[in-house]
Parts: C-alpha cells; structure tokens; sequence
C-alpha cells in the first residue's frame, strides 16, 4: 500500500514561536499588569502605531493596547523601517492620554517608557537591560528594542502612541544589523511574549502614574529610575543632530525636561532634545 505523507520543512534550531491567542494573552496581561489595559490582538499589521493612532482619532479611551504578532512597515525613531520576521518580536502600541501633565513635560514620556521596558523585560527573564539616551534598549551593547512616542490629536483632547518593537526570539541570522539582539540571544529561555507584554505593562502603568500624580514633574522618581538604568552618561559620545552636524564630548547628566547634557571637547556644556547617539568608549 503507498502511503502519501505531507512533509513539512523543519529548520534545526528554529525557536519555538507560537502564535498570539487572545483570550490568553487578555488573561494573562490583567493578571500580571490588572484591568486598567485593553488589548487587541492583530494576526498582521503595517504598524501598531498607526493602528492605534486611528483608534484614538475616533476618541477612544486611554489605555488600550494593540499587538500585532507580524508587524511588516514598523516605524522607529529618525524615520527608520523596522521589520521582522513573524512572531519573533513583541510589536505592540499603547494609548495614554495624561491630560494632567503640561505639554511641555511630554518630552518625559519617551524616556518614561524605556524605563519601563527595562523593568519588564528584567522581571519576565531576569535579564538586566540598558537606556542609550534616549530610550533605545539595550542587551549588553546591542539593541534589543526600540520605542516611538507619538502624539495625536483628537476632539477629546491630545493622546500618546507609544509603541514598542522588542526582539524575542530573533535569531542573529535574522537580525537586520549586526548591533541589534534578541532575548533569545542574550540567553533567556523560550519567552512567552504574553507575559512579557504582561510584565511591561504592568511596569508602565507604575511610573505612568506616579508621573502623572506629579503632574509630569519627572525630577524626582522618574529621573532617578532613569538615570539608574541609563547607560549613556558618564560616556563619551558622538551625537548625530537633526541638522546633519556631530556633536562629540562626554555624556554627563540629563537635565529636569530628559534632555541630555554632553560636555564638548571645547569645554562648554551643550543640552540636546534631539540626536542619534553613539557611544564611543566604556563609561567613565
């Protein structure tokens, strides 16, 4: 008797990357993080951000949270694509609306969710995360995760996007760059991305709400929990500036709007609110 088998294509070392169900992942993110968030789970999307910002045109209300399991036109900070492949990554945006906090204090809200994206990551694997100013994530000295804040106007008053784009299981084969690295990599075991979006949010929702009772004022909690996990000062560094010139000089504080201060070789001190940041020596 001929017996037709279907076989399916395995790749040895492949992590295991399940899907997104959910109703597990809206059980597991009110058990870790409680029901302050709504979560919606997408199969595919462009970008979250995107998504999410047309939600919040039609006045939804804070808090809610779109994931994508394959985001394919991810957006970063400088206009830069950041794709991959599926269900390698957490790809997900959330809606905060602090109409308690002064515009002009929203500058903070950026560096407000790098931090939380270190506490989450370290309390889902143990791994212990750095800020490069201002809020790219890093494993040692490569990218993990990247965040873009984006403000959106609405009939109800002005919201923020802040989406997140974190490496999971990315293997380095898969990596768009060499400086980038996943918690896989970086030697967690299999991570289940339901807790780990469980764990940020729960880490955003502490300092969201501990800077919005202060009405935005980061100078006490927030920027010492910024400043605990920032690995940009005490550095020499190299700064791209959106006017296409390079600052050089040493890293040495973060001012009360999370702007960073870098000393210059000329010895004057310079305030950024802006720039691509390298780091060109071990902190000091």
């Amino acid at each position: 008797m001929l017996v037709c088998v279907n076989l399916v294509p395995v790749t040895i070392g492949q992590p295991s990357r399940p899907p997104l169900e959910p109703a597990s992942v809206a059980t597991t993110v009110a058990d870790l993080a409680g029901s302050r968030w709504t979560v919606e789970v997408l199969a595919e999307s462009p970008s979250t951000n995107a998504v999410l910002a047309a939600r919040a045109r039609a006045d939804v209300v804070e808090g809610l949270v779109v994931v994508a399991d394959h985001q394919t036109a991810g957006r970063g900070r400088l206009d830069r694509v950041w794709v991959t492949p599926p269900r390698s990554a957490l790809t997900f945006s959330v809606l905060l609306a602090p109409d308690r906090v002064p515009v002009a204090r929203w500058p903070w809200l950026p560096l407000l969710a790098g931090v939380a994206v270190v506490e989450g990551v370290r309390r889902a694997t143990g791994l212990g995360c750095a800020l490069k100013w201002p809020n790219d994530v890093l494993l040692g000295d490569a990218k993990l995760a990247g965040i873009l804040v984006e403000r959106v106007e609405r009939p109800g008053g002005a919201a923020a996007v802040v989406g997140v784009g974190l490496n999971v299981s990315t293997t380095s084969a898969e990596l768009p760059v060499e400086t980038a690295t996943s918690l896989v990599l970086g030697g967690a075991d299999e991570v289940d991305r339901a807790e780990l979006l469980g764990h940020v949010l729960a880490a955003l929702g502490e300092e969201y709400d501990a800077w919005r009772a202060a009405a935005g004022d980061a100078t006490g909690r927030l920027r010492t929990s910024y400043l605990g996990v920032c690995d940009t000062v005490g550095r020499d560094v190299r700064v791209a500036l959106p006017d296409g010139t390079t600052l050089a000089g040493r890293a040495t504080g973060i001012d009360a709007e999370g702007r960073l201060e870098v000393r210059t070789d000329a010895g004057g001190t310079t305030v950024l609110g802006a720039g691509d940041v390298v780091h060109v020596r071990p902190r000091a």
